[in-house]
């Protein structure tokens, strides 16, 4: 994994907000789009920012793009955290 990218992409706090509303389920980006007052073009940018660092994925089914969560990133970052936490052997 290439945490410099993921935490490039949780630095913003607009893409913060859209990893916690895909946490409800996947979404297309006229759905994201709708809670933000910035363009399309803007929206996108964040999207893809997010998909680089493989935080989202993208579905495409039919004419419709939905974005969902990547789990498998999340749990990749909160194992790589859980090495700091000192075990009771350590202390």
């Amino acid at each position: 994994m290439i945490f410099g990218e993921t935490f490039k992409a949780l630095s913003d706090q607009k893409r913060r907000k859209i990893l916690v509303m895909l946490k409800a389920g996947r979404m297309s980006a006229g759905e994201i789009a709708s809670h933000f007052d910035m363009t399309n073009a803007t929206v996108s940018y964040h999207l893809s920012q997010l998909k680089k660092a493989n935080l989202i994925s993208e579905i495409k089914e039919k004419n419709y793009i939905y974005y969902e969560l990547n789990i498998s990133v999340f749990e990749e970052i909160m194992l790589w955290f859980a090495d700091f936490k000192e075990t009771e052997k350590e202390t």
